[in-house]
């Protein structure tokens, strides 16, 4: 497509001129091949600007005028975001150098002094309605790839949430009495990453793509369970030692499903290098005692210590096979019981100021099996 064809059919002129003469003579060379508008003070002219959303394609301003000079408009056009893109050439008797200089880093296009040649008016508005229309094609091109680019990217990363709460939701269908459990425990992580993202030993680790990231992989820590046999997962008794073995297994068996999933992807994705971990690491314990690996504190990764909190929270006040669930100030004051051994220090203090916010989670994901 050439800048000629971009060109508006019957392109607008605005001229601004305090000389009724100079109107004249200006409005009646441009009146052949374009729509003119015209205002005789540069305060008229934005008090136009002002009340009428239509803007010119293109400006003539005079720069010697009673009250706001040419360069006082074009300084004034320039804050105004509906018509600071629009051309404005100089048509002016001030032919110093300095002026012209002047008025060009104001802003404007082109710099014309009188008396005027009609031809060269004529053509040196044709190039700059031109320059305009081609750059009015390119930036809407551009703003409609970005909005292109921002759809499409919107679209993989509901399809990826989507297929990760699929997979999730499928897997917790073994284990029915866990119902919203997923959505409660990436809405507690996230309540849990904000509250700690400006914590001197946090907040290198907590930004906020970190943290949209946590609230994307949080549904997979469980996802180990679809390898743990239904005698296992389902019984209504205690696990006898051997039995707990092949639970605890369920964290490796996350970490390898994802590592998998890598494999056959063919490359690295943030979010499933955070799911890896906490699904691996989430039954850790600050004192050492956990599993799979038994780390011990900040060897603990931080997305497990998050996880670690909101995963036992959501079990204690959840109804299993095996239990009934508790009500929330007794899973709260487990929780507080278990700082410094169960759980990091400050993860536990940060859980104890956001005590209630938990509560209203779990009440606004609530099961009907829960208490």
């Amino acid at each position: 497509m050439s800048a000629e064809i971009l060109v508006p059919e019957k392109a607008t002129i605005f001229i601004v001129d305090d000389t009724p003469e100079n109107l004249t003579l200006v409005s009646t060379l441009l009146k052949p091949f374009y729509r003119v508008k015209v205002a005789t003070s540069g305060e008229k002219a934005l008090v136009y600007f002002a009340q009428h959303e239509a803007v010119p394609d293109l400006i003539l301003l005079d720069i010697v005028m009673p009250g706001l000079s040419g360069f006082d408009v074009i300084v004034e056009l320039k804050k105004n975001s509906k018509i600071r893109d629009i051309p404005v050439i100089f048509l002016t008797a001030m032919s110093r150098v300095e002026d012209e200089k002047k008025g060009l880093e104001l802003g404007a296009v082109d710099y014309i002094t009188k008396p005027i040649s009609p031809s060269v008016v004529l053509a040196r508005i044709k190039t700059h309605l031109q320059n305009k229309a081609v750059a009015d094609f390119l930036r809407d091109k551009n703003e409609y790839l970005e909005a292109e680019i921002a759809k499409r990217t919107e679209e993989i990363s509901a399809i990826q949430y989507v297929t990760i709460f699929a997979l999730t939701s499928l897997a917790e269908t073994r284990d029915s009495d866990t119902g919203n459990h997923i959505r409660r425990t990436q809405h507690y992580v996230k309540a849990l990453a904000k509250a700690l993202q400006t914590h001197p030993r946090f907040a290198p680790y907590l930004s906020d793509t970190m943290i949209e990231t946590l609230f994307k992989s949080a549904p997979l820590h469980d996802i180990g369970k679809v390898g743990i046999p239904d005698a296992i997962l389902l019984k209504p008794a205690k696990l006898t030692p051997e039995e707990f073995e092949i639970m605890k297994s369920h964290t490796t068996l996350g970490k390898k499903a994802i590592e998998h999933a890598e494999e056959q992807l063919g490359m690295s994705v943030a979010f499933l290098e955070v799911a890896k971990e906490i699904a691996y690491s989430h039954h850790e314990k600050w004192d050492g005692s956990g599993y799979p690996l038994g780390l011990k504190g900040d060897e603990i990764p931080i997305c497990g210590r998050l996880m670690a909190v909101a995963d036992v929270y959501d079990a204690l006040i959840t109804k299993r096979v095996y239990k009934e669930g508790f009500s929330h100030e007794k899973a709260v004051a487990i929780i507080l019981e278990g700082r410094g051994t169960h759980f990091d220090p400050d993860v536990t203090d940060a859980f104890r100021a956001l005590q209630e916010t938990f509560h209203e989670i779990a009440m606004r994901f609530s099961d009907s099996q829960r208490l």
